[in-house]
């Protein structure tokens, strides 16, 4: 769906398009990822933005919030669900500066990146992974 000349994407349409990111996701991956549970949120809240001290909302597109599963006790579940958030104003933004990236590639890279946090990686890391470097 092309956005031209339409209303910004509301916060369903985000899930939407967050969802068939995740399901896209090749196996083992998916399965791994398979219970975080994906929040779609205009902007971090100002509890979040302190904690990473972070004052500009529109700096922070997405976020993950969990115990990694390189961390979780192989005997049971981790104490509460990972979550992933993913904030459609700074994503709207980042969408419109770039120009040249679509709405849903935007979304599946945040996406993406949040879930190799749940795999235990840093942001170096993922760098390097998706900079074909590993």
């Amino acid at each position: 769906m092309k956005w031209t000349n339409q209303p910004a994407p509301s916060l369903d349409d985000f899930a939407r398009l967050a969802r068939e990111a995740f399901d896209a996701l090749p196996e083992p991956f998916g399965a791994l990822a398979g219970d975080v549970v994906i929040r779609v949120d205009d902007f971090a809240d100002d509890e979040t933005l302190a904690m990473m001290e972070i004052e500009d909302p529109f700096e922070l597109t997405g976020l993950y919030h969990g115990v990694d599963i390189g961390l979780r006790d192989g005997m049971g579940p981790a104490p509460e669900a990972s979550r992933i958030f993913l904030y459609r104003r700074p994503i709207l933004d980042e969408w419109c500066e770039r120009g040249d990236v679509g709405l849903s590639e935007i979304i599946a890279h945040v996406l993406i990146h949040e879930i190799g946090h749940h795999f235990g990686l840093d942001d170096d890391r993922i760098d390097a992974v998706e900079a074909g470097d590993e």
